[in-house]
């Protein structure tokens, strides 16, 4: 997993319209990237719903969020529509940047395992340095964006 101290390259992907994604397309912003398992799961959208109506006190905070997940453009753009979202998601399908930061592995639920990615958030300085991990087990879905701001004090 990246940690703290590592840098990350400029471009982090392309978003659901088919758009590059670059650090520097933010400049002066800290960047909340964000992994999350998958579009329109309870989990997920709580947390996308966070950072949403977080949005606001985030960028006044010097923040620019960007969600990631292996799910398609189509369903991002579904996603997006529904809950509203203000900010991009990177569509990962080739599995790139989940492994590049090491956010992909084996999960159980109810028993069963299969590959999945772990819900974490890095915080990057505005020259792509990682500077924060909120890990799988402590980014808390429904106050996501608090957390965020809360780390920055």
């Amino acid at each position: 997993m990246k940690e703290v101290g590592d840098k990350v390259a400029d471009l982090l992907g392309k978003d659901a319209e088919g758009r590059e994604i670059r650090i520097s397309d933010y400049p002066g912003k800290k960047i909340a990237l964000y992994f999350y398992p998958k579009d329109n799961t309870p989990g997920c959208s709580a947390e996308a719903c966070s950072l949403r109506d977080g949005y606001q006190d985030l960028l006044d905070a010097g923040y620019q969020v960007i969600g990631v997940s292996v799910d398609s453009a189509d369903s991002h753009k579904k996603f997006i529509a529904k809950y509203s979202l203000p900010f991009p998601l990177i569509t990962d399908t080739d599995h790139h940047l989940v492994e590049e930061f090491g956010v992909w592995g084996q999960k159980k639920l109810a028993g069963r395992e299969y590959m999945g990615t772990f819900r974490t958030t890095f915080i990057l300085s505005p020259e792509g340095v990682v500077e924060r991990v909120i890990g799988p087990k402590e980014v808390k879905t429904k106050i996501h964006a608090s957390q965020i701001l809360e780390g920055s004090k």
